[in-house]
């Protein structure tokens, strides 16, 4: 059965028009391929899944789709929403050989200009109804600068709900009217199949969306796909992607969870176990369904550089595929980030020039993230020297400090609550770096755990934290949750709130930018 129809182009970005418009489909209907085949004959060509919007900057931002057949990718660029003074983009074809997705950068528009794109397929005379969508070029104007991120999304067995809207916490996300968003990882749940109905622990009952790919462990390329295309499938999702820029970066879900490379899964679920082929897979799948284009990351993956006017860059950081296999991190020295990539990104944050240095890091510094008995993140819960993966983020830490560079904050998810962290070496074990704050929201769509235990190698601080009562809690039970960031362009300060399910402000912050020393 083919994806619903996205929702209208013109309809308003509001919470309550995408609750509105939140059924995607019966609750309990087994939705056989959700990334449907590229269908053949004469019929107009259909795009299946939206369109999607990534990679804000200077002068545009991508632009991402997906056909049912073999089509021209075709956008109108317009600043006016009437797309009166429209110019024609001619995008890549849209072919089985990436099932059927393609993206295309927009450039050639003025900072701060409010930019409306209209999406068409077209296939010999035949052409697919347009898609619209919107975003504001990063720069110019006086107005603050607004994101938010987050991460983790249809984990722990909680996918597509439209009892309750599909996934509400996307409309709440869109009455914040972001510039851009920071998908912090675990943009699926790769290893997670779904179910169509849960039973809660007050006796209610969890109807799940569940798709032919979803309802088992993904091993093949085509099931990889079909985990991306999930999300997809909810209206306020996608009615979300075509007003609001992505930053993706991945996690371990997205292949299988806590994942090295050289893993041999011990997992009677899968016939392919060496992890290497399925990282390979989803790697593929991942560049299909996201709005990226590889060949802008420094090495075709994911870690890269966003920036976004004088006041911001944002560093995109990629935790694991060069990394050490997990272990107690006891070791002198293990890699999570790899040499290459920690020394582009204190090389990268020596030279930027702008305000607010954001790292967005797909799994946090001082929280302790097991293994069973191993350490799945940074942290090894020991005092003491930095050891295991710790002395490399020491490594990055303490050059950045010696290279002067200020006003470092840290954005991350992946442990499943909120939190606030602020570093301070007067308090570590490992003291030569500059103070700096670690900020953790999660998770989207997924099921709520923690507290985590925090390390004192780097002298940590929980100044905030909000998570459940008991694990897994689901999102109908709330402790869903994103952040945002605002930065005043006349003063610089940065302001940090963390947001519930409903995008009522938690706990917030003001940090004002420190100078350079000379």
């Amino acid at each position: 059965m083919a994806a619903p129809s996205p929702a209208s182009p013109g309809s308003p970005l509001s919470r309550r028009s995408l609750l509105a418009s939140g059924a995607v489909g019966l609750a309990t209907a087994v939705v056989p391929g959700a990334a449907p085949a590229l269908a053949q004959g004469k019929n107009r060509p259909v795009l299946t899944h939206g369109i999607q919007l990534g990679d804000p900057r200077g002068d545009g931002a991508v632009v991402w789709t997906r056909a049912d057949r073999a089509a021209r990718m075709v956008v109108e660029v317009s600043s006016r929403p009437d797309f009166a003074d429209a110019r024609i983009v001619r995008g890549p074809m849209l072919t089985p050989a990436h099932d059927g997705t393609g993206r295309i950068r927009i450039t050639g528009v003025d900072p701060g200009t409010r930019v409306h794109v209209r999406v068409r397929a077209e296939s010999g005379r035949a052409a697919s109804e347009p898609v619209e969508g919107s975003f504001r070029v990063p720069g110019g104007g006086d107005g603050p600068i607004r994101f938010l991120w987050s991460g983790d999304v249809a984990g722990q067995g909680w996918g597509i709900n439209t009892d309750i809207g599909g996934m509400p916490i996307y409309g709440a996300m869109a009455d914040r009217e972001p510039d851009f968003f920071v998908h912090s990882g675990d943009s699926c749940y790769a290893d997670g199949p779904l179910e169509e109905t849960v039973t809660l622990p007050d006796g209610r009952t969890w109807h799940n969306l569940v798709t032919e790919e979803k309802s088992k462990v993904a091993e093949t390329l085509r099931e990889f796909r079909g985990q991306f295309a999930y999300n997809l499938l909810d209206d306020g999702v996608r009615a979300f992607a075509a007003r609001v820029p992505h930053i993706v970066q991945w996690d371990d879900h997205e292949v299988v969870n806590n994942w090295y490379p050289g893993e041999i899964l011990d997992d009677d679920r899968y016939t392919q176990r060496r992890v290497d082929v399925l990282a390979a897979r989803s790697h593929r799948a991942f560049h299909e369904w996201q709005p990226i284009i590889p060949a802008e990351a420094v090495d075709g993956r994911i870690y890269r550089k966003i920036s976004y006017g004088p006041e911001l860059d944002v560093f995109v950081i990629d935790m694991r595929p060069y990394r050490d296999a997990n272990s107690p991190g006891t070791a002198r020295r293990e890699r999570i980030l790899g040499e290459a990539q920690a020394r582009w990104l204190v090389r990268e944050m020596a030279a930027s020039t702008a305000t607010w240095k954001v790292i967005a890091s797909d799994m946090p510094i001082g929280l302790v993230v097991p293994d069973g008995d191993d350490i799945e993140a940074v942290a090894n819960g020991r005092p003491g020297v930095p050891r295991g993966r710790e002395a490399e983020i020491a490594w990055v830490l303490h050059r950045l400090h010696r290279s002067g560079v200020q006003n470092v904050v840290w954005l991350t998810a992946d442990v499943h609550y909120t939190a606030a962290h602020h570093y301070a070496p007067d308090r570590a074990s490992s003291p030569e770096f500059t103070p700096f704050w670690e900020f953790v929201s999660g998770p989207l769509h997924a099921g709520a755990f923690g507290p985590n235990k925090l390390d004192p190698t780097f002298g940590p601080k929980a100044v905030f934290v909000q998570a459940p009562p008991r694990a897994n809690v689901s999102p109908m039970e709330g402790f869903q949750h994103f952040g945002e960031v605002e930065i005043d362009r006349e003063s610089r300060d940065l302001t940090v709130y963390l947001r519930d399910s409903n995008g009522d402000s938690l706990w917030s912050t003001t940090l004002n930018p420190q100078e350079r020393p000379t």
